[in-house]
């Protein structure tokens, strides 16, 4: 089974929520002229880190992205995986990414379970509990939020609960380009499975960020990767390979848990 993946690497513009949905319409509209499968958008598209304002500038209880990505499938004929939205829940504002299928149901979502100290989320955002598998068009997925990428035991959870891509939209800054590239590549190559990290570009002050989205294959090769711009990268997804990969070189197989026991 083969399915097309567009990554839409977008600036975002700081606590306007609204601009940035205008922006998210038109690129996904843009990103529908090749017929995608799957959609994947970055980390906090509707108001990047505005964590100072985030209780009047989030969404609440994922609306209005919802309402917007339901009608955006439909227009698209796409899954999308919404990246990230900050959304207040019961006075809590959350990291939260959403999935939708073809038809616009919202089948999976996941709140960001590692907090990032550097931009200081950990002050303004509430962690997630439960990590996030999903199926799109019959297809076992995954999902991680930027920062997540960072701890191989959540990759390795969803990859053990049958996931064979995993997902990951991202706000990741300079100058960590390598870090970006390498984990990808870490986590596709120890979990023998497809990742596909979606990161934003544009400024926030004096940070940066360089855009880099990817796919990574389950042999750790990269097969599509974009540059510093605003655009859509289009990537193809051969299911075939991840068997392929687990069977040659079965590490599911040979894995020890009672050997991994530890107490920190």
């Amino acid at each position: 089974m083969k399915l097309t993946l567009a990554m839409v690497q977008m600036d975002v513009a700081l606590g306007q929520p609204e601009a940035n949905r205008r922006k998210v319409e038109r690129l996904l509209e843009k990103a529908a002229d090749r017929r995608p499968d799957l959609i994947l958008l970055p980390e906090m598209w509707n108001t990047a880190y505005a964590l100072e304002t985030i209780q009047e500038v989030a969404d609440h209880d994922g609306h209005p992205t919802m309402a917007l990505m339901a009608g955006l499938t439909k227009k698209t004929g796409a899954n999308i995986l919404a990246g990230s939205v900050a959304d207040l829940r019961q006075g809590q504002a959350y990291n939260t990414a959403y999935v939708f299928d073809r038809q616009g149901r919202r089948v999976a979502e996941y709140s960001k379970i590692h907090r990032f100290r550097l931009m200081d989320e950990e002050k303004y955002i509430t962690a997630g509990k439960e990590p996030c598998t999903f199926e799109l068009d019959g297809v076992n997925c995954g999902l991680i939020i930027c920062y997540d990428l960072r701890f191989p035991e959540l990759a390795r959870t969803l990859a053990l609960a049958g996931a064979k891509i995993m997902f990951v939209p991202s706000e990741w800054p300079h100058p960590r380009l390598n870090h970006w590239r390498t984990l990808l590549v870490a986590r596709a190559i120890e979990n023998q499975m497809y990742v596909a990290g979606c990161n934003r570009v544009g400024k926030k002050g004096d940070t940066a960020f360089f855009g880099h989205s990817m796919l990574v294959d389950p042999w750790g090769e990269i097969v599509a990767e974009g540059g510093e711009e605003e655009g859509v990268i289009y990537a193809e997804i051969d299911l075939a390979k991840v068997e392929e990969v687990r069977r040659v070189m079965p590490v599911f197989a040979d894995r020890a848990p009672g050997a991994y026991a530890c107490h920190n």
